[in-house]
């Protein structure tokens, strides 16, 4: 690709597909684990970073196999040995949050007073087990003081406050790596495990962040924002990993 052509591409960037790119991070360096991508977003993002910068991470169909980027079938994934993954921290999921708080708390099962809630959603599922066994980060496609919330209405994935008061064999193995939206990536490298601004998406501003988050956010002097992807990257997104165009219903503008 020329430099003329990778000016070109990188200017029609979506934020999709910065989007993209942040969760793909998630997976940098992490090794000969499974991910555990849930979402378009961050299913496109993991098979990305295995065909990129993560050639050892290991891909599933989500039933009982593995997986190349492109479906091809890698091996035998059962249910027992999945289990084994889990629970010895092999594995990094990367869950969707109908509520998150400051301390990485996730809610995914009601909304509102457990007795009577106003809304009944998934249910907490396997997340306690994810967040005590291995790295969770998080996916958020619309950013809104709906989702960031002060306190969540019921914990399902466990955040850092929780697991500390839990103690040692709750928070041996937790760790939350990132939160990604549609506005930027939060982290949580603070000195009371609080969520921190880490990067903006490009045409996001803090202003747009802190009003959209129902809680006091960290916010560095300077915050970088969402890297570039490169050419290459933009050309297996688009031609390649997602020619449907997923991502761009799941992330608008």
């Amino acid at each position: 690709m020329s430099d003329v052509q990778s000016n070109d591409v990188l200017s029609s960037v979506t934020r999709a597909e910065y989007c993209v790119i942040a969760c793909a991070e998630a997976w940098r360096d992490n090794g000969e684990v499974l991910a555990s991508p849930m979402g378009a977003v961050p299913s496109v993002a993991a098979r990305l970073a295995r065909l990129t910068f993560a050639p050892d991470l290991l891909l599933t169909d989500g039933e009982a196999m593995l997986v190349g980027p492109d479906g091809t079938v890698e091996g035998w994934l059962p249910y027992r040995q999945h289990l084994t993954m889990v629970t010895g921290g092999r594995r990094h999921v990367m869950m969707g949050a109908s509520q998150i708080d400051r301390f990485g708390n996730q809610n995914i099962s009601c909304i509102g007073d457990w007795e009577r809630p106003t809304r009944q959603l998934l249910g907490v599922r396997g997340a306690p087990v994810n967040t005590l066994n291995n790295p969770v980060s998080y996916w958020v496609p619309r950013h809104s003081t709906r989702v960031f919330v002060e306190k969540v209405d019921m914990i399902c994935g466990v955040g850092y406050d929780s697991a500390a008061a839990a103690g040692p064999t709750a928070s041996r193995y937790h760790r939350i790596p990132r939160v990604v939206s549609n506005l930027g990536v939060f982290d949580f490298a603070t000195p009371d495990r609080s969520m921190r601004l880490a990067s903006l998406h490009p045409g996001v501003t803090i202003e747009e962040v802190r009003e959209a988050t129902g809680f006091e956010l960290t916010v560095p002097e300077e915050v970088p924002y969402t890297r570039e992807p490169t050419g290459e990257e933009l050309e297996l997104i688009r031609e390649m990993l997602d020619p449907q165009g997923l991502r761009n219903r799941e992330v608008k503008g």
